[in-house]
């Protein structure tokens, strides 16, 4: 409707009436091919990275200041001579070099400032706090991806390129468990990237240096440290020497480890229990009591001892998205 209302303007204008008789049909498929042409390329682009449309802005809007900048710097040394043909050709030939310098320092650093029009945001990070940077054993280990699909994690993940590099020259190698674990780590990570519910992106390291223990010498550890401390993030590992590696640097780490001993089972087979049954269980014999944090207790045998307190022993547990169960049996003791 806009290129319509313009090709009207158009049209209307007094170089228009002496045109000939094609030109405002002319003008007016021109104005509609142009703006369907436009439609069209922004339908094609799905994704699109607000970094880069933001960067460009800022690109274009500071090598245009710089332009009028120095413009004005030489205004004294043009103007004397009118005729000098550089007081013509100057301004587009120095803004258009110093709009695409701009651009391109932008671009090829957008990952160390975030740009969000209308105000700019310094951070080391491009989406979010503290993101969490994967190194190989966590991808090949796969419990981290069930963990990222449970929401547990909110900020986005971050896998170093030579780490999935590594996992390539994984699958490829000749021996056969080293290639099993390539592929299997190859597999996690498409698993990552193709559920909707984790945000993970692939970065390059960027300003590596021996000093950071970071360097081309570094081992791969040492680099994916590194890079989560660029990034203010944390390492997420299944590797005791990483985490070890990330302490010295005073850089935050996961171990997936840790964090299933955390959620293993409170109780083991033989600790012994003291149980209200309160109901009769599903199957035949079984009584059903709660712990005091409400565990469900199914005790073999307690269907008759429904309103008693037993003394019972766990035979097994049982972990599912609906809490935990605890099996157990009676005891000899038995009190009302």
């Amino acid at each position: 409707m806009v290129a319509v209302g313009i090709a009207v303007l158009i049209i209307n204008t007094e170089s228009m009436r002496t045109a000939p008789g094609w030109a405002p049909w002319a003008v007016l498929g021109g104005m509609i091919g142009m703006a369907l042409t436009a439609i069209g390329i922004d339908a094609s682009i799905r994704r699109k990275d607000l970094t880069v449309i933001t960067a460009v802005y800022f690109g274009v809007t500071v090598g245009m200041f710089l332009t009028y900048a120095a413009l004005l710097a030489l205004a004294p040394i043009l103007q004397p001579n009118a005729k000098n043909p550089a007081v013509v050709w100057l301004p587009p030939v120095l803004g258009t070099i110093l709009c695409y310098v701009c651009t391109s320092l932008l671009l090829q650093t957008k990952d160390d400032f975030r740009f969000i029009i209308p105000y700019v945001e310094f951070a080391r990070d491009v989406k979010g706090l503290r993101p969490n940077v994967l190194d190989s054993t966590a991808i090949v280990d796969g419990r981290v991806a069930d963990l990222a699909e449970s929401g547990i994690f909110e900020s986005r993940f971050v896998v170093p390129s030579f780490v999935v590099d590594e996992l390539h020259a994984a699958a490829e190698a000749s021996e056969k468990q080293r290639r099993l674990r390539g592929k299997r780590g190859l597999d996690i990570l498409s698993r990552l990237r193709l559920s909707k519910a984790i945000d993970i992106e692939v970065l390059a390291p960027v300003g590596e240096s021996d000093e950071d223990g970071s360097g081309d010498h570094a081992s791969d550890d040492a680099r994916v440290v590194a890079m989560a401390r660029r990034l203010g993030g944390r390492v997420i590992t299944n590797d005791l020497n990483t985490v070890k590696i990330a302490g010295v640097r005073s850089v935050p780490a996961i171990n997936i480890n840790d964090i299933a001993v955390s959620l293993k089972p409170t109780f083991v087979p033989g600790d012994a229990l003291e149980v209200r049954v309160v109901k009769p269980g599903e199957e035949p014999g079984q009584g059903v009591g709660y712990l005091e944090d409400g565990t469900m207790v199914v005790i073999e045998g307690g269907r008759d001892q429904i309103g008693r307190s037993l003394q019972v022993s766990v035979t097994g547990t049982l972990q599912t998205t609906a809490g935990r169960l605890v099996f157990a049996k009676p005891q000899h003791s038995l009190r009302a």
